[in-house]
């Protein structure tokens, strides 16, 4: 079948039109899911919570889909003062539905010649038609991944097909594929790797309302932000040339630029009931490198080894996720203020994300009010063997009070990063112990500390969240950073009485250990002695410590030097 079957009678073009035609998969605040068209979306966005997808990658990038359109069609925000006129405007996406009646062809996704975020006609030198699996990347590469669609994707609605259309230039993975007639990148019927779509090089960071609208205007980055470049011809995949089988080199313009880039070349196959086949490439490549001033969700790090491999300074890379570290403890890298980043230095070590910058800057200016909460939501992936295949999708939030990301005042928010600083010593303190006791029984020390740490921290993290969001209405942060200290205490201290008690006959008996002034008798007496010690300097000690032993072996150092928490770590 072609990818444009012969019209019924002569007379009706193949169309989808996304405009008008429901596919985007939406939860409404009642708690029922819908799935609406683009206008429904725009006019109903006070009564939807959030966008639906199969895949939390694919919210994201319809998501940043959503915000494009809106950036264009409201030609703005210019400053604060207009998205605040944006913000108290129950009908503020009036304007879209012209927007969308002006663009309506580029959003037909069948269309013959202009077919949504694809290249019309595109085609290999054998006019292969692969299977679907190359875009639905909850089964990549026939490698079942979360899904229910085993062994391969037959089929797929043209409102399914839509949805993972977006998700590829945003997510798909690297590696081989196939050249298309017409690319001069191709080599001997291939190109070889140019990287994943460009939100999969990030580790996506956006803020999120109690509603989709709420979530659309916090996430809609006024033009004159100081931390974001925006060139003047900056625009949408749909209001530019479409694509040809070859890719471009040009620079990105800006977030609508960003929002909708075309890092792949695309073509379905379809009949009258759906998408059977895709003919998938690469598009436009794109470096992440020093994008820091165009691309606002994520968190960037600097790079040493780049910077002296391209004898320039500073140089940020995007700060992706570690499926391995919930959102929570990674807190610095969503409030530091880029000020007390710098530490001295030319250039600050970390950039939270733009749109957290842009909160702030709502937040100093009154725009938003201190007590309100936002919602902070992570969400990446992360790829395997040479970024061809995704093995982990990261799905996380953190709920904190705005006052967090004051640009003047911030006291709320060094507390916070100071909590989340404090469970990670009295977490490390916990590992320590269990590879204490496990030394004393003459056992492996490294696995029983990773579980105790992993413990620990699953412990302390719904306390955590709790006591973040309530740290809007506290008169003193001081005085909560201490009740927090004195919760981790207890908390991390009833884990270690578990751990001791656990440890076993060989533990409380014990063993000699060599040690830098000669040996000791170590047991499960002398470990808790010590874990006691850590936890007192860690966390503040409750009594007189005075005339402790002191503890010969610490992955967080002695006691008396506690090391902060790895700032290398991502969200």
């Amino acid at each position: 079948m072609t990818a444009e079957p012969p019209a019924s009678g002569g007379s009706t073009i193949p169309s989808f039109d996304l405009t008008r035609r429901p596919w985007i998969e939406v939860l409404r605040r009642d708690g029922s899911q819908d799935e609406l068209s683009l206008r429904q979306v725009f006019a109903q966005a006070d009564d939807l919570r959030r966008i639906v997808g199969e895949l939390a990658t694919q919210e994201l990038a319809l998501l940043r889909l959503l915000l494009a359109v809106a950036h264009d069609a409201l030609d703005g925000p210019g400053d604060t003062e207009e998205w605040a006129d944006l913000w108290g405007d129950p009908e503020c996406f009036a304007p879209v539905q012209a927007y969308l009646d002006t663009h309506a062809e580029r959003f037909d996704l069948l269309h013959p010649d202009v077919p949504f975020f694809q290249t019309a006609g595109l085609r290999t030198a054998r006019d292969e038609v692969f299977p679907l699996n190359r875009i639905v990347a909850d089964v990549p590469n026939g490698e079942p991944f979360f899904t229910a669609r085993m062994p391969v994707v037959g089929r797929l609605t043209f409102a399914e097909a839509a949805r993972w259309v977006v998700h590829a230039h945003a997510y798909d993975t690297s590696g081989i594929k196939s050249g298309a007639v017409g690319d001069d990148r191709v080599k001997g019927g291939k190109v070889y790797p140019l990287g994943t779509g460009w939100a999969g090089q990030l580790g996506g960071v956006f803020a999120e309302g109690g509603t989709l609208r709420e979530t659309l205007l916090l996430n809609l980055i006024a033009a004159d932000t100081q931390e974001l470049e925006v060139a003047a011809h900056d625009r949408p995949a749909w209001r530019r040339e479409p694509c040809g089988p070859g890719g471009s080199e040009r620079p990105a313009t800006g977030p609508r630029d960003l929002y909708t880039w075309q890092s792949r070349r695309l073509r379905l196959h379809f009949d009258e009931a759906g998408v059977h086949g895709v003919v998938l490439g690469y598009g436009d490549p794109l470096a992440s490198r020093n994008m820091h001033r165009r691309e606002p969700m994520t968190a960037w790090r600097r790079s040493t080894t780049q910077e002296k491999k391209l004898r320039q300074s500073p140089v940020y890379l995007p700060r992706e996720h570690d499926p391995a570290r919930s959102a929570w403890r990674g807190i610095a890298s969503l409030v530091a203020d880029r000020t007390e980043a710098t530490q001295g230095a030319e250039a600050a070590m970390y950039l939270r994300p733009g749109v957290l910058e842009w909160i702030a800057r709502l937040v100093t200016e009154g725009q938003l009010p201190r007590r309100s909460l936002v919602r902070a939501r992570v969400i990446g992936a992360r790829y395997g063997t040479q970024q061809s295949v995704v093995d982990d999708i990261i799905d996380d939030h953190l709920t904190m009070p705005v006052v967090l990301l004051h640009q003047q005042d911030r006291t709320y928010a060094q507390q916070a990063i100071g909590a989340a600083e404090d469970a990670d010593l009295a977490v490390r303190a916990l590992g320590d112990l269990a590879a204490d006791l496990a030394h004393a029984a003459a056992n492996d020390r490294e696995g029983p500390r990773a579980a105790a740490r992993e413990t620990g921290f699953d412990m302390l993290e719904e306390p955590y969240r709790r006591w973040l969001s309530d740290l809007a209405e506290a008169g003193d942060p001081f005085e909560q950073r201490g009740a927090w200290k004195q919760e981790v205490r207890r908390l991390v201290g009833r884990l270690g009485d578990r751990l001791i008690t656990a440890a076993g006959h060989a533990a409380w008996q014990g063993r000699t250990i060599a040690d830098k002034k000669g040996t000791q008798w170590l047991n499960d007496g002398l470990a808790d002695t010590w874990f006691r010690a850590r936890l007192a300097r860690a966390l503040g000690d409750p009594g007189d410590r005075e005339g402790l032993p002191e503890p010969v072996h610490s992955s967080a150092g002695t006691p008396d030097t506690p090391v902060l928490p790895d700032t290398e770590a991502h969200v």
